[in-house]
C-alpha cells in the first residue's frame, strides 16, 4: 500500500518508493505496476500526476483528483511557483553551496536552460579504501531545482563531478559497483524530500514532506552522517 503524505478534496500526494514508475512508459514495457494505477486502486478514484519523478527517485509525488485541479497545479509548476527540495548522497566533498547553470538537451535534442542550487548538509570520510584511495569521501546535500528538465539533478551533479550514488545512467560505475559489493546496495540516493506551494484553490500555504526510505537511512548510518536532517 502506498504511503499517503497529503490529501484534500483536490490533491493527494504519496511517498513514492524507489523503483516505482509514475505511469506507463515505452522504455519499461515489461513493467505492469505504476503509481497512478496503484493509487487509483487504493483510493478508488482516478488521479492525475501533477509532475514526475524518475523511477529510481523516492519521495513526494503529487496528484490531482480531477482535471480542473490538475490544470491549476500545473500552472504553478510551469510558473516556478512551487518550491522543490531534494536530498542526495554524492561522491566526494561538495562546496558549501553553489549554483549549477548548465543547459540540458530534451528528448528532441534541443538545449534548454537548466539551473540547480545546492547546499552541503554534511560531509563524511570513512575508512573504506576505494581504488588508489585509502578512504572514501561522500557528501549529503540539499538540491533545489529552479527548472524541471528530465534527469536534471542527476546530470547536473555528474557535470560538477559529484555524481549521485546509485545513478547508473549518469553516475560513477566504480562507486555503484563498490556500494553493491560492499554494502549490497543498488539504490539511487536521491529523495524528493519536500514540496511547498500556495494551494491554487484554497490559497493556503501547503508544505508536503516525505520521510526517507529505510535504505537511505541504512546507508546514511554506514557513511556516518550524523545530521539530524536525516
Amino acid at each position: 500500500m502506498l504511503e499517503i503524505v497529503f490529501e484534500d478534496e483536490s490533491y493527494i500526494a504519496i511517498n513514492k518508493p524507489n523503483g516505482l514508475l509514475v505511469h506507463r512508459s515505452s522504455i519499461a514495457s515489461d513493467i505492469s505496476i505504476f503509481a497512478v494505477q496503484e493509487l487509483r486502486n487504493q483510493i478508488n478514484q482516478h488521479v492525475y500526476p501533477a509532475h514526475r519523478l524518475d523511477r529510481k527517485t523516492s519521495g513526494v509525488l503529487l496528484f490531482a483528483k480531477n482535471k480542473a485541479a490538475l490544470s491549476e497545479i500545473r500552472k504553478l509548476f510551469e510558473s516556478k511557483n512551487i518550491d522543490k527540495e531534494y536530498i542526495a548522497i554524492v561522491r566526494g566533498y561538495t562546496e558549501e553551496n553553489g549554483t549549477i547553470d548548465y543547459d540540458l538537451k530534451n528528448e528532441k535534442g534541443i538545449s534548454k536552460e537548466a539551473v540547480t542550487q545546492y547546499e552541503t548538509i554534511e560531509r563524511s570520510e570513512i575508512a573504506v579504501p576505494l581504488g588508489k584511495f585509502l578512504t572514501s569521501r561522500y557528501s549529503l546535500i540539499k538540491l533545489t531545482p529552479q527548472t524541471g528538465r528530465m534527469h536534471q539533478l542527476r546530470m547536473h551533479m555528474a557535470h560538477i563531478l559529484h555524481p549521485i550514488i546509485g545513478d547508473r545512467s549518469h553516475g560513477c560505475n566504480k562507486q555503484n559497483r563498490h556500494f553493491k559489493s560492499t554494502w549490497n546496495s543498488e539504490t539511487m540516493f536521491l529523495h524528493a524530500r519536500k514540496l511547498h506551494f500556495v494551494h491554487p484553490l484554497t490559497k493556503q500555504s501547503v508544505t508536503i514532506q516525505a520521510n526517507f526510505p529505510n535504505e537511505f537511512l541504512r546507508i546514511s548510518g554506514i557513511l556516518k552522517f550524523s545530521s539530524s536532517f536525516i
